[in-house]
């Protein structure tokens, strides 16, 4: 009995350590939220809104592509990326996961018309990036988690390896998702007396820190049709829509060619819709700060010569690398206190309804997550994953377990849609992560991982 007893209490024992780690990393991320919080909300403004939007610009143009060069060039390798090829393929089939989720809500909670798209993206895209980043640099910040001595620089690697597809699909699947309803504009436009919508300056400090949270200076790249249903209005024909309404599909394509020469081309009418909406998709701007230092840490960490002269501890340009690493130290407290700075600002009234917002809610943080749990066990049984590595696995579980990116904020203010919904929802999921997050890395840490 004496023996069962002791037994019993250090399993009690162990059993609360290993919850506490779990818990632990999470509560110095929500310790340094409440941080930007208080120093953001209206009633103390100890930090002007401006200075937050500076602090994110910092992590966007420097903290964040000093943290994904500095980590990924050294681990990489051509073994390295035959390994993890299932990383980036794992963010395509987490959103795609996510997108049949979300259309699934948008059936069973029916939110209004002109928001059906928007519930899908907004369940399907998590955040692949600063939170993941932030939630490995937190756990590998203690000496005694579960992933080595190597947690963090792996940890860093694997979520910086998946930052090139991820923006790919913000530029391509997310923008156009994110297109304003052909109805909705339709209602704005032909409304008596027309009013004029007032676009802020770029500069302008009534702009919500959310647009500017993660992807600073977005909202700015603004194209000729980012504002209108331009893909609706495109494929107006197959839809039904009045032709009155709707500009001919020769005043949409950009040359000057006549109707007459386009049909003696006799290239087939629906290709050639594809091919203007292909070249619409700004796709152009993915090579921002940290898609060129992911895809130069890659190129480097693949050239023997340059790795042993960028990442060599004796190398010439070491104290270089040594700057770029400190400044990296800054990026995830940074980009937490710009979090806290964006919960400051509360949620917005949005007319997405409540029944919706649950439903997204409980979709992306709860149903998700056990979804994506299902698709590592089954990649694990069928010799994917790395053998043996938990931190593998633990990167491409948080693809599942994340809110959704705040980046969609920032994307819905850029196609004028949904902006006021997009920060409601992204608040109350951030608030409510917490909780699922640490719910679901318990289970992780205690239950998935030692029988993995």
């Amino acid at each position: 009995m004496g023996v069962f007893r002791v037994s019993l209490h250090g399993t009690m024992k162990s059993d609360a350590v290993n919850v506490l780690t779990a818990i632990v990393p999470l509560l110095k991320l929500l310790s340094m939220t409440v941080i930007g919080l208080i120093l953001a909300h209206r009633k103390t403004q100890i930090v002007p809104k401006e200075t937050f939007k500076l602090l994110s610009k910092l992590v966007f143009a420097l903290f964040l592509p000093c943290l994904i060069f500095t980590h990924l060039g050294p681990c990489i390798t051509l073994e390295s990326v035959i390994h993890w090829w299932f990383i980036p393929v794992n963010v395509v089939l987490s959103t795609a996961i996510g997108c049949v989720l979300g259309f699934l809500v948008a059936i069973i909670c029916r939110p209004p018309p002109e928001y059906f798209r928007f519930t899908i993206i907004m369940t399907a895209f998590g955040n692949t990036g600063n939170l993941p980043l932030a939630i490995v640099s937190s756990v590998c910040h203690n000496t005694a988690n579960p992933f080595g001595q190597e947690c963090y620089a792996s940890g860093v690697a694997y979520v910086s390896f998946s930052q090139w597809v991820a923006v790919i699909l913000v530029y391509t699947l997310v923008y156009h998702m994110m297109e304003p309803p052909l109805e909705y504009y339709e209602i704005i436009e032909e409304g008596e007396p027309e009013i004029e919508e007032v676009v802020p300056a770029a500069d302008d400090l009534s702009r919500p820190l959310l647009v500017e949270a993660e992807w600073p200076g977005l909202e700015d790249k603004e194209t000729e049709h980012c504002k209108t249903p331009f893909i609706a209005r495109l494929f107006y024909s197959i839809s039904g829509i009045s032709q009155t309404t709707i500009p001919d599909l020769d005043s949409v394509d950009e040359g000057p060619r006549s109707t007459k020469s386009i049909r003696c081309w006799a290239e087939p009418r629906m290709i050639r819709k594809i091919r203007i909406v292909a070249e619409k998709t700004p796709i152009h701007h993915i090579l921002q700060p940290p898609t060129i230092a992911s895809l130069l840490g890659i190129v480097i960490g693949l050239v023997p010569t340059l790795k042993s002269l960028v990442f060599s501890d004796d190398s010439v340009v070491s104290f270089i690398t040594d700057s770029l690493d400190f400044m990296a130290g800054a990026m995830v407290p940074s980009t937490m206190l710009v979090l806290g700075g964006m919960l400051a600002e509360g949620p917005n009234e949005s007319n997405l309804g409540i029944r919706t917002t649950i439903g997204i809610i409980v979709a992306r943080l709860l149903i998700l997550p056990l979804l994506g749990i299902g698709v590592i066990l089954l990649a694990d049984k069928l010799n994917i994953l790395v053998p043996g590595d938990n931190m593998y696995r633990f990167v491409l579980l948080l693809q599942y377990t994340t809110p959704s990116a705040i980046l969609l904020g920032a994307i819905a203010s850029l196609r004028g849609y949904a902006v006021n919904e997009a920060s409601a929802l992204l608040f109350w999921q951030h608030v409510f992560a917490l909780f699922s997050l640490s719910l679901y890395i318990i289970l992780y840490f205690n239950v998935l991982f030692p029988y993995i």
